[in-house]
């Protein structure tokens, strides 16, 4: 395919990014790409959404963006129902929402994928009136996305989540949640409660089955109200990638509902939005084919 015009916006402050965020506009150029703007975010908390913002009031053919799952998590808002290309160059801790989307975590063939991919239509997750790309979490992680210092995770990547998981662990509370799946009643009392788009979470496959266009929600806990039993289902989903949900015991459906028994922040993609709670219900829905993105040509998303 003949390579885009684009605008590239880049999260300074992400894992990989920051360090190369001055090569990206050059090696697009290389590959063929005509980089009409640039624009480097420090501060993505308060500057990104009027920067993207910005940006796509002139229509851009491509938005290139480098960052992780939270700096996605922030644009796709802006995105869906728009003519724009997203480019993606996933350059964060953990890249799930890449790894979903079968783009490569080499940088120099992510920069091939958005010069020389295809474009194609897949969904977002609509909670409670935020979209995102990949996951939506209650429980352990929630507390993880808010205590895991910056630093760290410049320092030791995805183990960094690791590292704060299992010592917030130590000391977390299970809670009840009462979860409708398409109007199918299920309770459950855990750690941890995943409702994801994608197909992959903690670097591993949700289920051989799941994908990003496939117009469904997939639900699980991780355990039950044991911190043992959650460190097994933990360690069986990173082992079974390749069992179709139905095997996992996992739940998939077009619309999730969740109602816990106090309340509890939100982990969307990685950013903490909103709460659930006894009164504060979560809404979860697929908003199928939302989102225009490049793909490597040969990959099946």
């Amino acid at each position: 395919m003949d390579a885009p015009r684009a605008v590239l916006v880049v999260n300074a402050r992400s894992r990989r990014a920051g360090a190369v965020h001055d090569r990206l506009a050059p090696a697009l150029e290389r590959r063929g790409v005509v980089v009409d703007a640039v624009h480097a975010v420090h501060d993505p908390a308060r500057d990104l959404a009027a920067v993207v913002t910005q940006v796509l009031a002139a229509e851009p053919a491509m938005l290139v963006v480098a960052g992780g799952d939270g700096t996605l998590a922030s644009v796709v808002d802006h995105l869906t129902g728009r003519r724009t290309v997203l480019g993606y160059l996933p350059l964060g801790t953990t890249n799930n929402t890449g790894r979903s989307l079968g783009i490569p975590l080499r940088l120099g063939a992510a920069l091939d994928v958005d010069a020389h991919g295809r474009t194609v239509q897949v969904d977002l997750g609509d909670a409670n009136g935020d979209l995102f790309t990949n996951l939506v979490s209650v429980g352990v992680s929630s507390v993880v996305a808010g205590r895991t210092p910056h630093a760290l995770k410049q320092h030791l990547g995805r183990g960094a989540y690791a590292l704060t998981a299992a010592r917030t662990l130590l000391t977390h509370e299970p809670f009840e949640a009462h979860v409708d799946v398409d109007g199918q009643r299920w309770t459950v009392r855990t750690h941890q409660l995943n409702i994801a788009n994608g197909r992959v979470h903690a670097g591993v496959a949700v289920a051989s089955d799941a994908t990003i266009d496939d117009r469904l929600l997939t639900a699980w806990a991780l355990g039950g109200a044991s911190r043992t039993s959650t460190l097994a289902a933990t360690a069986a989903q990173a082992l079974t990638p390749w069992r179709p949900g139905t095997r996992k015991g996992h739940r998939t459906g077009v619309r999730v509902r969740v109602v816990t028994d106090r309340v509890l922040r939100l982990d969307v993609d990685g950013e903490l939005t909103g709460v659930v709670g006894p009164d504060t219900p979560l809404e979860v829905r697929v908003s199928p084919a939302a989102l225009r993105v490049r793909v490597p040509v040969v990959n099946t998303v």
